[in-house]
């Protein structure tokens, strides 16, 4: 029996661990997302579901037990050497500015940006992508913006769907697929990804020289002298970052400002090139220092932890039984954040999002963590101030096909669910792992679930108790650009 097969399978709630993300071919095989839908419940079942009365379980010791393991914690998230100015208030406050500054952004690249709402400007337009664009805070640091609120349209369509924000300074590593193993070097990858700022670490740190001197010197100190044109090429905004041009193979995307462009960075002199580096790694880690701040916040569940016996309904009650017990849903939903921040392979044949976008073949963990170990700006590199210590020595076989498993916490707001966005309710994503995921060959990897036997009013109690974890959220304060 191979490893992965030998492995203890995994409830079908077990892993919601997709539930809470930002692609091209077409596969008959994949199933359409809207026909995905709850499972039916035969007549008996439903009948009998009828006749139960509407009544809290009787919890056992071990299942009290499980459930206080999963109690809110606002203390601090863990220290990260990686970041020398995580707890400085000032590096907070100019993170804070920035996540919501498109000036560090390149042109849009994709012609569905069009101007309308769900957009964030015309094709061409550039300074129009911020985080705060698909991250939005009044929808818990998720995107409720972009077109079919699945994928994330910023300069072009991204192939998963944005994660949340909150929490997320309690991972251990970041992306859907680990790609990244700091939020600083996480933020540097959205900087340089064609799909999402489109810029470049050249520009953002001439635009930091240009728009942002005071501010960055007092917290990092001085500047180098970036308007020496003959040591830093001058990047205008609509130069920044990657264009298409046709070329006889297809389109194709050229890129100026960052490693790799056969242009403006890779012209520089190699200590320019490092303070450019070091520019932009500083600006990183002070969103960062902001990002560290986003919480969940306690919930009803907490409360009733707590004592207060009135705060769960009789189904939302039961409902956290199912998660502890029959579910499984701890087993990959553990800790105060309902996650155990691993990756997973859930069986999820790709469907059609966003009306033409089928991520296929997507490998996940085993590309991302792959890269991750090849990272220069990785916590281990030149410019961390300490290693994280996150990374596995090696990519396995477990990691195909496998994808992060998000936090539970606040989810009420989040669109549409599993990576690529594909199930537009949490009542589809219960009802999908109730089946044990969807068979094999249209994904890669070996799916982990098992059916499990759940009926109709078992589905409804998970999907009441889940919707029972929604916190404060954020201080205001928090939510908008600092004044």
């Amino acid at each position: 029996m191979s490893r992965l097969r030998a492995r203890a399978r995994i409830g079908a709630c077990a892993v919601l661990c997709l539930l809470g993300a930002c692609a091209a071919d077409e596969s008959d095989a994949a199933p359409d997302a809207a026909a995905i839908e709850d499972d039916a419940s035969t007549p008996d079942d439903a009948g009998a579901d009828a006749a139960l009365p509407d009544l809290p379980p009787d919890f056992t010791e071990r299942e009290l037990a499980d459930l206080a393991t999963l109690r809110y914690d606002d203390g601090p998230p863990p220290v990260d050497p990686s970041n020398r100015v995580v707890d400085d208030p000032a590096a907070r406050s100019f993170g804070q500015r920035l996540f919501f500054d498109g000036s560090l952004s390149g042109p849009l690249i994709e012609a569905d940006n069009d101007g309308g709402p769900a957009t964030l400007g015309h094709v061409g337009e550039a300074g129009r992508v911020s985080c705060a664009g698909c991250h939005v805070p009044a929808s818990g640091f998720v995107d409720t913006r972009s077109p079919h609120k699945q994928i994330s349209l910023a300069s072009q369509w991204t192939s998963r769907r944005t994660p949340t924000l909150l929490e997320v300074a309690f991972a251990p590593l970041f992306n859907w697929d680990g790609r990244r193993d700091a939020l600083w070097n996480q933020a540097i990858g959205v900087m340089e990804s064609a799909a999402e700022f489109n810029s470049g670490r050249l520009f953002v740190a001439l635009q930091i020289y240009r728009l942002h001197k005071a501010e960055y010197e007092a917290v990092f100190g001085a500047l180098p002298a970036l308007d020496d044109a003959e040591r830093f090429p001058q990047l205008a905004p609509d130069e920044a970052g990657c264009i298409e041009k046709a070329t006889s193979s297809g389109p194709e995307l050229v890129c100026r400002g960052k490693p790799g462009d056969g242009a403006d960075y890779d012209g520089m002199d190699a200590e320019a090139q490092d303070a450019v580096t070091t520019v932009t790694v500083n600006v990183a880690k002070a969103m960062a220092a902001y990002v560290t701040q986003l919480r969940c916040g306690e919930s009803r569940f907490d409360a009733w932890l707590d004592g207060d016996q009135e705060a769960l309904s009789a189904s939302e009650q039961r409902g956290a039984q199912l998660f502890v017990a029959r579910g499984q849903c701890a087993s990959c939903h553990s800790g105060p954040n309902l996650t155990d921040g691993k990756f997973h392979n859930v069986g999820l044949s790709p469907a059609q999002v966003a009306v033409a976008f089928i991520d296929h073949d997507d490998r996940g963990a085993a590309e991302g963590l792959a890269a991750a170990l090849e990272d220069p700006l990785s916590t281990n590199g030149a410019h961390s101030d300490g290693d994280r210590e996150q990374l596995p020595a090696a990519v396995t076989a477990e990691h195909e096909g496998a994808f992060r498993t998000p936090t539970l916490r606040c989810m009420n707001a989040r669109p549409s669910f599993m990576h690529t966005g594909q199930l537009r309710t949490a009542s589809q994503v219960v009802s999908f792992f109730n089946r044990g995921g969807d068979p094999p060959g249209n994904y890669p990897g070996v799916n982990e679930l098992m059916p499990l036997d759940l009926s109709e009013r078992d589905r409804a109690d998970l999907v009441a108790f889940m919707a029972a974890l929604e916190g404060d959220g954020p201080d205001a304060s928090l939510r908008t650009a600092p004044p």
